[in-house]
């Protein structure tokens, strides 16, 4: 069956479960899931019950589906993601994002836990996504390698701009008013996982520009930007990540910290989504 082909049978199997049509799709990182309970009248469909969507095995990603409003605003949650290492290829773990622009969303708001290579950044802070290195993409490791087909975008995306720089600034505006959110900009750098660097990795990350270092999101961003949506990316820093640490990271204290801010990133996303407002009729 064609990647397009599969991308129509599961959209239309949500379709079929809710008349919802989502104008923002949102990609909750690793213990940020808090958000969904935020989502109103929510229609929440497990991963095992959407044609060919990969199942989520990673602690701290619920693996479902909601659909619904947040702050009247008509929204698609991923309640966790798929990663590279959890051996799904690049198509796949993409496919959700295919699916939430087939629904309608028009905006990706994408989250994720990450190490701060910057040595500014202090576990709790956010940073905003203003440009990636994508080194599994540079590898070959890319969702868009393959036969392709127009229905799913142009073949040779643009992706110089993929962090919406209005978004960004509206970000930005919504933190002003939380004196206890610090919110960076930076960039991020994806790798495959799951073992965490190591010390000359981390220099290695930090010479090549490097701000927060993860295993996830750049290849979701990858394929929004070809069918055309506009990207917003959070990082929390769960952890520094300079190489001089002393004390080895963890996935427990990831999900730690992420819990210890999970009212921040709420009213961030919140805010967020307020100031966009619903779509026009």
């Amino acid at each position: 069956m064609m990647l397009y082909d599969q991308v129509l049978e599961a959209a239309q199997a949500i379709q079929a479960r809710t008349t919802v049509k989502p104008s923002v799709a949102i990609i909750l990182g690793s213990g940020l899931g808090d958000l969904a309970a935020e989502v109103r009248d929510a229609v929440a469909i497990p991963y095992a019950e959407i044609p060919h969507f990969a199942q989520s095995t990673v602690v701290g990603h619920a693996g479902r589906l909601l659909i619904g409003t947040l702050a009247g605003v008509p929204v698609v949650v991923m309640q966790g993601r798929y990663h590279l290492y959890e051996g799904h290829s690049a198509q796949v773990a993409t496919l959700p994002v295919r699916v939430m622009r087939l629904l309608g969303a028009e905006t990706l708001i994408v989250s994720n836990a990450s190490g701060g290579v910057n040595p500014a950044y202090r576990r709790g802070d956010f940073m905003l996504l203003r440009d990636h290195i994508y080194l599994p993409g540079l590898a070959g490791n890319n969702p868009l390698v393959g036969p392709h087909d127009e229905r799913l975008g142009t073949r040779f995306p643009a992706v110089a701009k993929s962090y919406d720089a209005e978004l960004r600034a509206l970000a930005h505006k919504i933190a002003d008013q939380y004196p206890d959110i610090t919110l960076h900009d930076g960039v991020y750098t994806m790798l495959v996982g799951p073992n965490y660097e190591t010390p000359a990795e981390l220099v290695f990350l930090r010479m090549i520009g490097t701000d927060a270092v993860g295993m996830s999101t750049v290849s979701e961003v990858i394929v929004a930007r070809q069918v055309g949506m506009r990207v917003l990316g959070f990082s929390l820093i769960s952890n520094t990540a300079t190489g001089n640490e002393t004390e080895e990271v963890s996935h427990a204290e990831v999900l730690a910290t992420a819990n210890a801010v999970s009212t921040h990133f709420v009213n961030l996303v919140l805010g967020v989504i307020k100031e966009m407002g619903p779509p026009a009729a």
